[in-house]
């Protein structure tokens, strides 16, 4: 399994009023992330939306462990956490300066026609990003 680790800048509309990072970026941070893991396995997004399929977030779950704040050097590390064919995990640590994990998380995504939202198979859908995924899963880059 290979991480694919992508710096980030603070800036400072994304804190709030406690001055650390307001807790729906780390969302916008774990996208981020993502959209550069996939761009490392040689994939885009835009090639799935040129055959009108999209790729919803299911499930998103974030755990904070540590502030970041404005002016903070961090690092979006990102990985497959698992895949079955249809669903797809994404594992997420937000990395501080010091290296220390402050935010964690994953998200949950399947893909879908995005006329009928009706979910495909990613398997048979797009074959290559499937043989990805699972070269990933077993530990190959």
């Amino acid at each position: 399994m290979h991480k694919v680790k992508t710096p980030i800048e603070v800036r400072y509309q994304e804190t709030d009023q406690m001055g650390v990072v307001y807790h729906a970026n780390y969302l916008v941070w774990f996208e981020i992330g993502r959209t550069k893991f996939i761009e490392f396995l040689g994939f885009q997004y835009k090639e799935m939306e040129e055959h009108n399929v999209v790729s919803p977030v299911t499930n998103a779950n974030i755990q904070f462990k540590k502030p970041i704040r404005y002016g903070d050097n961090v690092t979006v590390a990102t990985w497959l956490e698992a895949y079955n064919g249809i669903r797809t995990v994404y594992g997420y640590h937000i990395l501080n300066g010091e290296g220390e994990v402050a935010v964690s998380g994953t998200t949950e995504h399947v893909i879908v026609n995005k006329d009928t939202f009706r979910p495909l198979s990613l398997k048979k859908t797009f074959p290559e990003w499937h043989k990805a995924y699972k070269k990933q899963l077993e530990g190959d880059s």
